[in-house]
């Protein structure tokens, strides 16, 4: 807390996060589908701060429940990313040997197709849908997790406390759960915060390309395909409203992420 720029940056985050609750509670920005046509392409006003869409919709609105929507996204894949990550990483840097050999071909196969076309071929096979984004992005998004894991548990099983609890007769899951995997949190926790920045950006793009969330669901990603046709017309508060809002979101979690891992990786301290 003595960071002023971790300080700011936790605040904006604090204060996206408020906007995605309170819109998924519908206790706020309640007319995001709202669809009146006679109200078509309003230029911002005092009313409509971001304007309204082709549809009459308050873009303000859509914007805020777009917020829900990238964090939903954000937080569920990286979740599924954190769990398949760490078991994975644990078991091959822990064991070794064939389970090592197999999970690192596993992850190297998955790592050498091109992330985009990965991702869009399970938006093809999925389909459109929140819930296919989460799989898409949460199946695909583990590998530099695992990478990062397996790596410090080969550094981590040879030193001291390791070789103490294995003296003392304490079994692999506890060491692996107990002893080691505490050691590498900081780098567990910073790696899940920068798949959950990834996520939002990827779930923008996908929507964008149409992979994504279904239509009707508030995203950034659509609001930007639907302002690519405006633009020429003059219409740009759709794409300004999902700019600003990913811009501040994504540069905020930036710096938080920065902080954190300052603050939570012994090296880094002991330098600073």
């Amino acid at each position: 807390m003595k960071n002023i720029t971790a300080k700011i940056s936790l605040g904006v985050f604090t204060f996206y996060l408020l906007l995605a609750a309170l819109a998924f509670f519908h206790l706020i920005a309640k007319d995001f589908d709202l669809v009146n046509n006679t109200q078509a392409y309003l230029h911002p006003s005092s009313q409509y701060w971001f304007g309204t869409d082709i549809f009459g919709r308050n873009v303000l609105s859509r914007a805020i429940h777009a917020t829900g929507t990238a964090f939903s996204v954000g937080v569920v894949s990286s979740l599924i990313a954190l769990v398949i990550g760490v078991v994975l990483g644990s078991l091959a840097g822990y064991f070794g040997g064939w389970i090592d050999s197999v999970i690192v071909w596993f992850y190297t196969t998955l790592d050498s197709i091109p992330y985009i076309l990965l991702l869009a071929a399970f938006a093809f096979v999925l389909g459109q849908g929140l819930g296919n984004v989460y799989l898409a992005l949460g199946l695909t998004g583990w590998v530099t997790l695992c990478r990062l894991v397996r790596g410090e548990f080969f550094k981590q099983r040879e030193m001291g406390y390791v070789m103490a609890a294995t003296a003392l007769g304490y079994g692999s899951f506890r060491k692996i759960f107990h002893h080691i995997l505490p050691n590498i949190l900081h780098i567990v926790v910073v790696q899940s915060m920068l798949n959950f920045i990834a996520a939002i950006k990827i779930e923008v793009i996908l929507s964008y390309l149409g992979l994504g969330v279904e239509p009707g669901v508030p995203s950034w990603g659509m609001m930007i395909d639907d302002a690519q046709l405006e633009l020429a017309r003059g219409i740009w508060w759709n794409l300004g409203a999902a700019t600003l809002f990913m811009f501040g979101l994504i540069l905020s979690c930036s710096f938080l992420i920065e902080s954190v891992r300052s603050y939570l990786d012994p090296r880094a301290r002991s330098v600073g």
